[in-house]
């Protein structure tokens, strides 16, 4: 459904009337600064004809937009640009990352935003841009430069909640807190949600400053190279977050190695000092008439005290052995 549409010229809003005639107008004046901003939500295929019949969109990227779960990318139709980010949001009660998504159509004296996902409102940034005339008047290149900025932004905070998250695990791995496997996996897996959508951003942004994604001005070029250089500094941390946690993974499933190969050493240790006992009594459970031992008054001692010293004698050799 459409949340939003405004028309904005030299960074002002005012209302949108008919969307042909308002962009027959805008055309017309040949205003740069001048354009329509339209927002939508979760549209279905009937909503979003409605917008992309009088924008005349290419096919492709409508099927893109109706469709979702694209990966980051810019691509240019015929005129048109279409951009699809990945906003996340870090959920602190369980430390889990949401990904939603952002569509971006950019042309003549035109930009749309579909947004599926609760990740990233983009009410609060129109909000923001509406107090800032200097940024809207940039034009929808400028609103999509805040778009873009806004979600790099929440990448970085997702970044340092990973960092802490992770020192926290390190910490309970190396220091013998309690932390499980599955603990680890989790966090793994939240990175590499982390990195599928912070990584296939990096080329086009920086295409986008390098000029390589259509004519920019050369204060929306710098401002994306800011952006870029951000989200450079995003991955890196986030590729040495996964390897790191490759790591701890290993190091954690070796101490588990480790402890199991120690309680089993005890167990084998406590099973030979008991067969000790358990192979004489045997032996003279079997209720032979003739054996030396029935005969001598001192025998029934005599057996328990080999048995027992026996015992004793294993005891200590294993405890020198460290395997008790």
């Amino acid at each position: 459904m459409i949340i939003d549409q405004a028309v904005y010229e030299h960074g002002v809003r005012r209302p949108c009337g008919d969307l042909s005639d308002e962009l027959a107008a805008l055309r017309s004046a040949g205003d740069p600064t001048a354009y329509v901003w339209i927002g939508l939500k979760n549209p279905t295929e009937a909503e979003f004809a409605l917008v992309s019949d009088e924008l005349d969109l290419h096919a492709l990227a409508i099927e893109d937009a109706v469709n979702g779960r694209q990966r980051p990318k810019i691509e240019i139709y015929e005129g048109t640009t279409f951009v699809v980010l990945k906003p996340l949001r870090y959920i602190e009660a369980t430390s889990d990352i949401e990904t939603g998504e952002i569509m971006i159509f950019i042309g003549d004296h035109f930009i749309v935003t579909v947004r599926r996902g609760e990740a990233s409102p983009l009410a609060d940034i129109r909000h923001r841009l509406e107090g800032d005339t200097e940024q809207l008047s940039l034009g929808p290149m400028g609103v999509f430069h805040a778009i873009a900025d806004n979600v790099v932004d929440t990448y970085r905070v997702i970044d340092e909640e990973i960092a802490a998250d992770l020192d926290a695990i390190e910490t309970a791995v190396f220091g013998g807190a309690g932390v499980t496997s599955e603990a680890i996996y989790r966090l793994k897996r939240e990175v590499l949600e982390f990195r599928r959508a912070a990584v296939p951003l990096s080329v086009p942004l920086q295409a986008l400053h390098r000029g390589h994604q259509g004519p920019m001005e050369e204060e929306i070029r710098l401002l994306f190279r800011d952006v870029a250089d951000h989200l450079h500094g995003v991955i890196d941390h986030v590729e040495s977050y996964d390897r790191l946690l490759t790591d701890v993974l290993h190091a954690h499933l070796a101490q588990i190695s480790v402890q199991q190969n120690s309680d089993m050493r005890k167990i084998s240790a406590w099973v030979a000092i008991a067969a000790v006992p358990t192979m004489i009594a045997g032996v003279y459970g079997m209720n032979f008439e003739h054996m030396p031992e029935l005969s001598w008054r001192f025998g029934y001692a005599a057996v328990l005290g080999l048995m027992a010293g026996i015992c004793l004698l294993m005891y200590r050799a294993f405890r020198r052995s460290r395997w008790l």
